[in-house]
């Protein structure tokens, strides 16, 4: 992942964002918001970003104005103040790469995504974290404080140990904000994570907003997670979730999309370019999805294995299968196998008996369990005798023809 400093104009002067990109060509672009006064570092922001730029996608995420590293006073900031800031980094996104065809959005943030998407023609995927159904839920946060903030126009409140300065303002714009109507007019697909337990915004605000919403819709539930997923595998998960849901609504997601009249069947395996980068390839492996590809330094985008991981892969499996299925029939107590693999090229001079050099795989089998010294022993015979193993030191004859058209 590469993650650049960059700032553009907001609702009420320059906002600082961080734009994280894939190491190859970004497949599509993603705008996250964060939640209430926090900022584009939170780890839920980070992580989720990381993890998308796994999957090719690139995310910018900013501080909201008056936040992190943001122009302005948080004072003078409200509900409708950060509508206008999302709508400036859309722009931005438009005018300098691509428009957003995801938008992220958590806690207040959510909230914000779902009243501004209606607005973002281009982005065709909203995701919520945690969000509530009507932005008037944050005043909790200062629920202690508000006679002092009618009374007197402002007040200090203290929200997650920090102090921060609210004036009556905010309050009245979180109240004039109803957010039923735009959510039932997004027409776009919407999926929606909440944890059941969340203390912070209650589960109750998933449920409206779902109900709210038309289809295509989808609620995901992030079990024991805590509203800010501090716990690292709580936000992977968001972004891998968001990763497999987004696809079938953003077409620049859709690897699968190739042109072939070639089927795979149930005894072919078909391999056909992607049309995306130089080498990138679809394979359907009797229906069984993969993508192979080269690395960065090799032209590629780095997208799936190379055709040798390929190779060193189905030998790895026949390798590990072969070992339990005869330790499986022999009773011996295996209770592990893993493999691991090399490829590498040795010249002539290294070889005599190889006219122009050799290809070597080095194989390191694991094995765990309670066995003899002669059981391992055996089982590291078996597995010189795998049939990916034998065929591969075997004479092959590969026959190729024109498909029919």
């Amino acid at each position: 992942m590469r993650s650049q400093k960059v700032t553009f104009e907001g609702s009420q002067g320059n906002l600082a964002a961080r734009l994280d990109l894939p190491e190859g060509k970004p497949r599509a672009y993603a705008l996250f918001a964060h939640c209430f006064t926090c900022s584009k570092d939170i780890f839920a922001a980070s992580r989720i970003a990381a993890g998308l730029t796994e999957l090719g996608i690139a995310t910018l995420r900013f501080d909201f104005t008056g936040l992190g590293a943001s122009d302005g006073e948080f004072a003078n900031t409200n509900f409708s103040s950060n509508v206008e800031d999302l709508l400036c980094a859309v722009r931005f996104l438009e005018e300098n790469y691509q428009p957003p065809r995801i938008l992220i959005g958590h806690s207040l943030g959510g909230a914000a995504m779902l009243s501004v998407a209606g607005q973002v023609d281009d982005a065709k995927a909203i995701a919520t974290i945690g969000a509530p159904f009507d932005p008037k839920h944050v005043g909790h946060h200062f629920l202690d404080k508000m006679e002092v903030i009618e009374r007197d126009g402002e007040a200090e409140v203290q929200i997650a140990g920090r102090r921060f300065r609210v004036k009556k303002q905010f309050l009245d714009d979180i109240r004039s904000h109803d957010l039923e109507e735009k959510i039932a007019n997004l027409k776009k697909a919407l999926l929606v994570f909440h944890a059941p337990m969340d203390t912070t915004v209650g589960v109750e605000n998933a449920s409206a907003i779902f109900l709210a919403a038309k289809h295509p819709k989808s609620f995901v539930s992030l079990d024991d997670a805590d509203h800010l997923l501090s716990r690292y595998e709580d936000s992977v998960y968001v972004s891998q979730v968001i990763g497999a849901w987004a696809p079938r609504y953003v077409p620049e997601l859709q690897r699968d999309q190739i042109r072939t009249d070639l089927r795979a069947g149930r005894d072919a395996t078909v391999v056909a370019e992607t049309g995306e980068g130089l080498f990138s390839q679809f394979i359907d492996s009797a229906g069984h999805v993969l993508h192979a590809d080269e690395p960065f330094e090799m032209g590629g985008d780095n997208l799936g294995p190379t055709p040798y991981g390929f190779l060193l892969s189905g030998l790895g499996a026949c390798t590990s299968m072969t070992v339990r299925m005869y330790a499986r029939r022999k009773g011996i107590p295996l209770e592990r196998v893993a493999v691991r693999l090399r490829h590498q090229k040795i010249h002539a001079e290294d070889c005599e008996e190889f006219d122009g050099g050799i290809d070597v795989i080095e194989r390191e089998v694991e094995l765990v369990g309670d066995m003899t010294e002669d059981e391992i022993k055996r089982l590291l015979e078996i597995a010189d005798k795998c049939p990916v193993h034998r065929t591969l030191e075997s004479k092959v004859r590969v026959q190729t023809k024109r498909a029919e058209e």
